[in-house]
């Protein structure tokens, strides 16, 4: 059984973690640090564990195996180091850090540990990319040229995200650093590495960061990726579009239609293909690669987090300074 520490409860997603965690016959949830003492004791009192105010007490002892890290994204670079140096298993929420430079000091304390890492990224795992990734494989495709991919939702014009989701300090960003990073880490698995990035960035509700924003990527064999996201919009479906010289992909919310010339078995108009099934959760896989010991689940390394954010970055100083940041 594997003894996982739960490093703050900052982000939304924290609950459903330890929820999995403790749900996987793989692992349980041992202690909680929380930089909000309040918050964290809290909430060990519901896990039924140890709250321990201070996180390198924390680190140092034996009976901690792994840690699943949801503080805020500022504070990750220092927190996840530390724990690397500490020899534990690594589970982070996204984005890895605010900046490259930030992220390669963590894969060199990472990489030193030898310890598994994996940073959360679902919509990898899901079927409709698991066979946009297989047909652009197979050149189903032909030349592509653009991969667009929207998600969103109305958090800000519903009035449900917490205030403390708009703190820069805290978020690094806004509607990009969060929800965006779905579409911005699903371009490069499918796109390859990126030559230059644009970004346009609004808040018209007034957020002291972005609430709607749009970033375009020139990727090297000449796909222009664009990864669309907002905080503004209602009933938002999340829609992937993948465009070739000799085939097409739309998916609405997982329901995906597919044309193409190049394969026979397609046959020549507009068919829903079976898919794949879903990859089991990140926190499963994380869990797995553990067990299995491997340095990361296949898409959720360290290298992947370090693109995502190459692309964030870039597209933040491009909105700051309106031009673009070339690779």
């Amino acid at each position: 059984m594997i003894n996982v520490a739960m490093l703050s409860k900052w982000h939304v997603h924290a609950e459903g973690y330890a929820r999995e965690v403790n749900a996987s016959g793989k692992a349980k949830v041992c202690a909680v640090w929380d930089e909000d003492a309040g918050r964290g004791s809290e909430w060990a009192g519901r896990l039924e564990v140890p709250f321990c105010p201070d996180l390198d007490t924390l680190l140092s002892s034996g009976d901690v195996d792994a840690v699943v890290c949801c503080t805020p994204t500022t504070a990750h670079h220092d927190v996840l180091i530390k724990a690397a140096k500490a020899g534990k298993h690594i589970f982070t929420e996204k984005a890895l850090c605010p900046t490259v430079a930030e992220c390669e000091d963590v894969k060199a304390a990472v990489e030193a540990s030898g310890k598994t890492f994996t940073i959360s990224y679902p919509m990898r795992g899901t079927p409709t990319v698991q066979f946009a990734k297989k047909m652009i494989e197979e050149g189903a495709f032909g030349k592509i040229s653009v991969v667009r991919i929207r998600n969103g939702h109305n958090g800000v014009s519903g009035h449900w995200l917490p205030d403390y989701w708009f703190e820069k300090k805290d978020a690094a960003g806004g509607a990009m650093m969060d929800l965006g990073c779905h579409p911005m880490y699903t371009l490069p698995y499918l796109c390859g590495k990126p030559k230059r990035i644009n970004g346009i960035f609004t808040a018209p509700f007034g957020s002291k960061v972005d609430e709607a924003a749009v970033s375009t990527i020139e990727f090297e064999d000449g796909i222009i990726g664009i990864g669309e996201t907002s905080f503004i919009t209602y009933a938002t479906k999340e829609m992937i579009e993948i465009y070739g010289s000799e085939g097409t992909l739309i998916s609405i919310n997982g329901d995906v239609q597919f044309k193409s010339s190049k394969t026979d078995a397609f046959g020549a108009d507009w068919f829903r293909p079976q898919l794949p099934k879903s990859k089991p959760s990140t926190i499963n896989r994380y869990l797995d690669a553990i067990i299995a010991g491997e340095k990361a689940p296949e898409g959720l390394g360290i290298d992947d987090a370090i693109a995502l954010t190459e692309l964030l970055e870039g597209s933040y100083i491009a909105d700051e300074s309106n031009k673009y940041v070339v690779k």
